[in-house]
């Protein structure tokens, strides 16, 4: 979110395990009682195929200074995955005018410390602008070959619903590479 003030105050929808909304809540509710709710994930390749990776800021609410290869965030209330894909790829990117991102896969993420967890839709999308990402949510940020990527997964610390949806995604186009 680009108001970082508020964001504690965003009401999202509250969902259930099959992903139907069954109330509504600030986010700051949803995060101290870890009510599920709705993310979105968005994997972002450039020109030359290759992905953008980030550092959080140390100021971010959820896995401060931690690496992450999807941009993405909550979605807000009565919003769709594919809305708030578009819209938070554009944010976190500093850019405009980007297609409709592609949608994968979604998945219910728990995180193993605490058992909180939300429903997480993974997009795809294309940039073939120059990102300005916002100083508030991004410390460091490259295209990197997925070769390079992959070099150095298991030596930054990265977010975990990120991780597990990359594990996800690369499980699943191997698949493909498999069966087609």
């Amino acid at each position: 979110m680009s108001n970082a003030g508020t964001a504690a105050d965003e009401v999202l929808d509250v969902v259930d395990e099959q992903d139907r909304v069954v109330g509504r809540a600030s986010r700051g509710e949803v995060y101290a009682r870890g009510l599920l709710h709705r993310c979105v994930f968005v994997f972002v390749r450039d020109p030359q195929d290759r992905v953008f990776v980030h550092r959080r800021t140390a100021t971010k609410l959820a896995f401060p200074s931690q690496y992450d290869m999807f941009v993405g965030g909550v979605v807000g209330t009565g919003e769709s995955y594919a809305t708030a894909a578009l819209r938070e790829a554009e944010e976190e990117l500093g850019v405009t005018g980007l297609p409709a991102p592609t949608p994968l896969f979604t998945f219910l993420y728990r995180d193993p410390e605490t058992g909180y967890g939300w429903w997480s839709a993974v997009h795809e999308v294309r940039c073939a602008e120059a990102v300005r990402p916002q100083v508030e949510e991004v410390d460091w940020h490259a295209f990197l070959p997925e070769e390079e990527l992959l070099a150095v997964l298991d030596t930054w610390t990265w977010v975990p619903d990120g991780m597990e949806a990359y594990r996800l995604l690369r499980e699943r186009r191997a698949a493909g590479r498999a069966s087609g």
